[in-house]
């Protein structure tokens, strides 16, 4: 099975929302690899690596978000995968 990697890139209202325990709890039931970050500009930052259709699925998620979020813009670049192993939330 190949594997792909996004990396995305989410603006609106993420911060203070749940939003990266949401990714994170998400991509572990996903079995998708990665992390997820907030970045000091009040987006969030994520990498999602794992086979194409679970990928895919955390990228519709990320639309969504937590119950709390409000996402008003996705940004997704495709990436060489990197092995990463299991799904964190950076600081």
């Amino acid at each position: 099975m190949s594997r792909t990697r996004a990396h995305v890139f989410v603006s609106g209202r993420v911060q203070g929302v749940y939003y990266r325990a949401t990714t994170r709890d998400t991509a572990r039931e996903q079995g998708v690899d990665g992390w997820v970050k907030n970045l000091d500009d009040g987006r969030v930052e994520a990498v999602f690596e794992g086979n194409e259709e679970v990928v895919e699925a955390m990228i519709d998620f990320c639309h969504e978000g937590s119950k709390r979020a409000d996402v008003t813009d996705v940004e997704v670049t495709y990436e060489d995968p990197e092995g990463l192993d299991g799904f964190e939330v950076r600081w």
